[in-house]
């Protein structure tokens, strides 16, 4: 999933400073004067509380060590992967890299990476699950520390469930629970369920994983993409909420994430679902008089997403490998991981880190729930597949979004997905 999705207004305000042109200088010639060592770390931060926390994190290494000075430059999760590709070709990388696993396996395996495994300390191995490690890691080597998780999650008005004698489900909401529940709700010219998907690729990827839908086989420049019954799951429960049951509104099919929630407080939606993160917009936009609660985990066979973590990697070029991994395992620390997640409302992916959360927040606002959704987190195929971006941009979104404004076949979509990987893929 990228990250990018979260973006609002706000952020262009934060780029429009033009920081990036600090990143241009090459971390070959990171300072080294009279033994002292500069880092450069290009942060994809953008909420405030979160550029806060990583700034602050910069600056107590920074008073802590003195003679390995680490230089905050500000980057955006809209260009990365373009700018990275400039930057590893060009030789004017950072040494230190904020992406997230999906967007980095090409680069892994291109050789622009380094292995940092020598430079983790066994706390940090062990506090982050290993089906996570798996996300950054190829071949028995750890090419970035995985940092913050993002889940999927139903979000709902309670006042509404409470009006259609609706249940607040406990444990695990099944997807035919949500459909039911969606059907419902769908009273008194409120729908039962929005879902702004716009950019459908990363939901669809990762809740198919609910069926064991995997859509990618093999790795690398092998990968191949198949759709069979279980790909097939949620896109067609999905299209059969809006269009047969007529209890998805469709035009929010259409929509951002963000642009579906003033429907949500309105209460014209009964329920949304959104990233886990539209818990802090929630929070700070909805009347005081909504209430609102995070639904349980959606489960079909499993409760599975794709662990498509957020990342810290080191760049192969990077002249100061040992100092830039040291700065990665502080980062990592339980209190500066849980600043970082509670300033994006995204999931630690070290157990310390979010067992804080949850002490500093009592559970409030939907972190229990979200929080417990690390537990099904899992690497997904599509984050070997080294065209995945491309594919994504170019053949899954597009095909998907027509799919889901029912104007094509699933049949019709599962061969557009299958051959538009293998025209991308030559």
């Amino acid at each position: 999933m990228k990250w990018r999705a979260t973006f609002v207004a706000a952020t262009a305000a934060i780029l429009a400073t033009g920081a990036l042109a600090a990143c241009s200088s090459s971390s070959g010639s990171s300072g080294s004067s009279g033994g002292k060592v500069t880092l450069t770390f290009q942060s994809l931060a953008f909420q405030k509380p979160t550029i806060a926390a990583v700034q602050k994190i910069v600056t107590d290494w920074n008073a802590a060590h003195p003679n390995i000075q680490v230089k905050y430059n500000q980057g955006s999760w809209d260009s990365v992967h373009d700018q990275l590709v400039t930057q590893f070709q060009g030789g004017t990388a950072p040494d230190i890299i904020h992406d997230e696993a999906a967007d980095i396996s090409g680069f892994a395996q291109q050789g622009y990476l380094a292995d940092i495994s020598k430079y983790l300390p066994a706390d940090v191995r062990s506090s982050v699950p290993d089906g996570v490690w798996n996300t950054v890691s190829q071949g028995g080597k750890i090419y970035a520390v995985p940092t913050l998780l993002q889940s999927y999650v139903v979000m709902a008005n309670t006042d509404l469930l409470k009006k259609d004698n609706i249940a607040v489900p406990q444990g695990t909401l099944s997807w035919d629970q949500l459909q039911a529940m969606a059907k419902q709700a769908t009273t008194g010219g409120a729908y039962g369920l929005g879902w702004g998907l716009k950019s459908p690729t990363a939901t669809v990827m990762s809740l198919s994983l609910n069926f064991g839908g995997k859509f990618f086989t093999g790795a690398g420049q092998d990968a191949k993409v198949q759709v069979g019954d279980a790909e097939k799951q949620v896109p067609e429960r999905i299209h059969a909420m809006a269009y047969v049951d007529k209890s998805i509104d469709p035009a929010t099919l259409t929509q951002s994430g963000t642009d579906v929630l003033p429907s949500f407080y309105a209460g014209k939606l009964a329920m949304v679902v959104e990233g886990n993160y539209a818990a802090q917009q929630i929070t700070e936009e909805a009347p005081k008089t909504f209430n609102w609660t995070v639904l349980p985990p959606l489960t079909g066979t499993s409760s599975d997403q794709a662990a498509d973590p957020q990342t810290l990697s080191v760049s192969q070029s990077s002249k100061h490998q040992k100092e830039a991994g040291e700065f990665l395992a502080y980062f990592m620390q339980a209190n500066n991981l849980a600043a970082v997640g509670q300033g994006d409302w995204l999931i630690p992916t070290s157990k310390q880190a979010r067992d804080a959360i949850q002490q500093q927040t009592g559970g409030k606002s939907g972190w229990t729930q979200t929080l417990a959704g690390a537990d099904s987190q899992v690497a997904a195929p599509f984050q070997s597949a080294v065209n995945y971006p491309r594919w994504k941009d170019e053949i899954a979104t597009p095909a998907l979004q027509q799919y889901l404004q029912n104007k094509t076949s699933i049949d019709a979509l599962a061969t557009k997905l299958q051959s538009g990987w293998d025209n991308v893929n030559r």
